[in-house]
């Protein structure tokens, strides 16, 4: 089982947007057995994938080990696609870990897992917190939304850098995110670049809210669809390289 964690430093650039659309690519158009994990208290990608968000303090028994992962795994409306769902008590989330003083809690909650799944999703909370000292020492490649802004390349930097000063040698695969190349700053980033994948700002985007779907179960030939897609293929050609 390969773990991609979708992470940033910085919100509101598209995480979960990202996570679900990589999830249902993965089960979908790869047809590899995909769980996708939502460690963000907000549980957007667990409300868009159909799961139960009323819970309080299921999610968070998990990582107590009161609660066994493998129970609150769900099934979705997709082939091959389960969640294992979020709520309000990872709030309180970086607080246990640092009371639990277990450094690779998540990573051997992971490897219980390892045998169900071929690819396992982590939509992961921003910041640079006790949780994403937690996803870098389990994922086996880190995905960075990015948008074309100094605030957000900016973030990603700040990311690079300190998982250099770690020693962690987990990849890094950063990904221009919520594109609009109507904008001068969007292109100039993209054009400084080039090589990273690139992800455009569109409505049909935002229709994943009202359909609680992913992109690609209604929009397939859409543009943006087309873009996860490759965005996909290129995690997929990464992960076959690091093997």
């Amino acid at each position: 089982m390969a773990v991609i964690a979708i992470y940033s430093l910085k919100g509101g650039v598209g995480k979960t947007t990202l996570a679900v659309n990589c999830a249902w690519s993965s089960a979908v158009a790869s047809a590899r057995r995909t769980l996708l994990w939502d460690l963000d208290p907000q549980s957007a990608a667990t409300w868009l994938l159909g799961g139960d968000t009323r819970s309080r303090d299921t999610a968070q028994a998990i990582f107590t080990k009161d609660v066994d992962a493998a129970k609150l795994v769900a099934p979705t409306a997709f082939d091959r696609l389960d969640l294992l769902g979020a709520d309000s008590s990872l709030r309180d989330l970086d607080i246990l870990f640092h009371e639990l003083d277990k450094k690779k809690r998540l990573a051997k909650l992971v490897g219980g897992l390892n045998k169900a799944y071929d690819r396992l999703i982590l939509d992961c909370p921003p910041g640079l917190t006790q949780t994403a000292e937690q996803v870098m020492r389990a994922a086996d490649l880190i995905v960075v939304p990015v948008v074309p802004s100094p605030l957000s390349a900016r973030a990603f930097d700040e990311v690079a850098r300190h998982l250099d000063q770690k020693g962690a040698k987990v990849p890094l695969l950063p990904v221009h995110a919520m594109v609009d190349r109507r904008r001068t700053l969007h292109r100039e980033a993209l054009a400084r670049q080039p090589d990273w994948p690139a992800l455009p700002m569109a409505s049909m985007v935002e229709a994943m809210a009202a359909r609680r779907a992913p992109l690609g179960s209604f929009a397939a030939s859409s543009p943006p669809a087309r873009a996860f897609s490759a965005l996909w293929q290129a995690i997929e050609k990464r992960l076959a390289r690091s093997k």
